[in-house]
């Protein structure tokens, strides 16, 4: 698996999330001043002894060296996020399962606030996995883990060289590719989103780049009434995940 160097994340939630979900930590830094005793700082600190990782107290100064960020008087020392293979991610699904597996994949998207609450958005309804091209595209980084408010911790996402050729490899392997259009032949809510699926959302600027539009099976858009010329990548593909979502439960 490839490695992206993350050695610090910071604030409060987002590393009591780690903690509940698992992630390995080295050790957990707090400011001195910081109350240990109420509220998230000590379910963190439970938390920490649970699994054996120390907690040090140094001055807050400490903190402000190691990251230029509102760290809120708490930084973590991770391992390196491992992102998942391909291989390994469409491995451990079946276009046979009930309900049928769900991608979301992302062309070149490089805001990491676009990021980070797609990939909330993407463990809110279940999706099985992210894939993201290896260049011109956001990555997980500390940054991620506060954005997305703890959802990088719960996703699969993979690297790939050639998302084209990645789309190609999902279609021969059952899925169907939708791709998030302004231009799309077709409206979200009308068409079939049930089986196989993996989602894609563009750029911020300019949408999906001509060869992964050209790959989708199909492109949708969203009606606009108003004056606005579109929405943005991680309001527009939240929407379309929604649907997915509630196609697929009947409603």
């Amino acid at each position: 698996m490839a490695h992206e160097i993350a050695p610090f994340l910071y604030g409060r939630w987002p590393v009591l999330e780690a903690l509940r979900a698992g992630v390995p930590m080295r050790k957990i830094v707090l400011a001195e001043g910081v109350v240990r005793s109420k509220g998230s700082i000590a379910e963190l600190c439970t938390q920490a002894e649970a699994q054996g990782v120390t907690v040090q107290v140094v001055p807050r100064t400490e903190l402000d060296r190691a990251v230029a960020a509102n760290h809120q008087g708490v930084i973590a020392e991770i391992a390196p996020y491992q992102y998942a293979s391909l291989e390994t991610l469409v491995g451990d699904l079946h276009t046979e399962a009930d309900p049928p597996p769900l991608l979301l994949m992302l062309d070149c998207l490089q805001d990491i606030q676009n990021f980070g609450s797609l990939l909330r958005t993407a463990e809110a309804v279940g999706v099985d996995g992210v894939i993201i091209p290896k260049r011109r595209s956001a990555s997980v980084t500390p940054a991620l883990y506060k954005t997305s408010a703890g959802a990088v911790q719960y996703l699969k996402i993979a690297r790939v060289s050639n998302l084209t050729r990645t789309m190609t490899f999902l279609k021969e392997g059952g899925f169907w590719i939708a791709g998030l259009d302004a231009e799309g032949e077709t409206e979200y809510g009308r068409v079939n989103l049930r089986g196989p699926l993996a989602i894609v959302v563009g750029a911020e600027s300019q949408g999906l780049s001509r060869l992964v539009r050209e790959q989708c099976d199909l492109r949708v858009r969203l009606p606009l009434r108003g004056r606005v010329a579109s929405l943005n990548a991680a309001v527009a593909g939240s929407v379309i995940l929604y649907e997915v979502w509630r196609q697929r439960q009947g409603t």
